[in-house]
C-alpha cells in the first residue's frame, strides 16, 4: 500500500495525515502522540476511528498539525484519519458516518464587533 495523505480542520487547525502500513505508531510533529496529547480524552479522540473499524496497530501515521487548540487539533486529526480509512475502504464509511466522524465540523469563533467588547458582549450601558 503506498502512503495515503489527507487534510482535515477543526476551527483554526488544520491537520495533514500521511498513513502507511505499519505497526500502529501514530507520530504527531515529530513526537509520539502520547507525549503530544496527554490527557486520556484527547488520546480517544484520535484513535476513535482506528478502534471503530478495528484497524488499531495497522497503520503507521505520522501527522502535520498547526492552528488551533490541542482539542481542536485533536479533532482535526481524527478527521483527516477517518478521511483516510474511508479512502482505503469503502466498508469504513457504514461505520464512521453514523458516528459522525465524517463530518467538518463548520462552527468558527464569532468575530468581534466594533463598538462592542466583543463579538455579543456589549460596554456598560449607563442611563444616567
Amino acid at each position: 500500500m503506498e502512503t495515503i495523505h489527507k487534510i482535515g480542520r477543526r476551527k483554526t487547525a488544520v491537520a495533514r495525515v500521511y498513513m502507511s502500513d505499519g505497526s500502529g505508531k501514530i507520530t504527531v510533529n515529530g513526537k509520539d502522540m502520547e507525549t503530544y496529547f496527554t490527557t486520556g480524552t484527547l488520546q480517544y479522540k484520535v484513535n476513535q476511528p482506528l478502534t471503530l473499524t478495528e484497524n488499531i496497530g495497522k497503520f503507521d501515521i505520522s501527522v502535520n498539525v498547526f492552528g488551533g487548540g490541542i482539542t481542536g487539533q485533536a479533532e482535526a486529526i481524527r478527521l483527516a484519519i477517518s478521511r483516510a480509512l474511508c479512502e482505503l475502504d469503502a466498508e469504513h464509511r457504514l461505520v464512521l458516518k453514523p458516528e459522525g466522524l465524517l463530518t467538518r465540523d463548520p462552527r468558527m469563533v464569532e468575530r468581534k464587533k466594533f463598538g462592542q467588547k466583543k463579538a455579543r458582549k456589549k460596554f456598560q450601558f449607563s442611563k444616567r
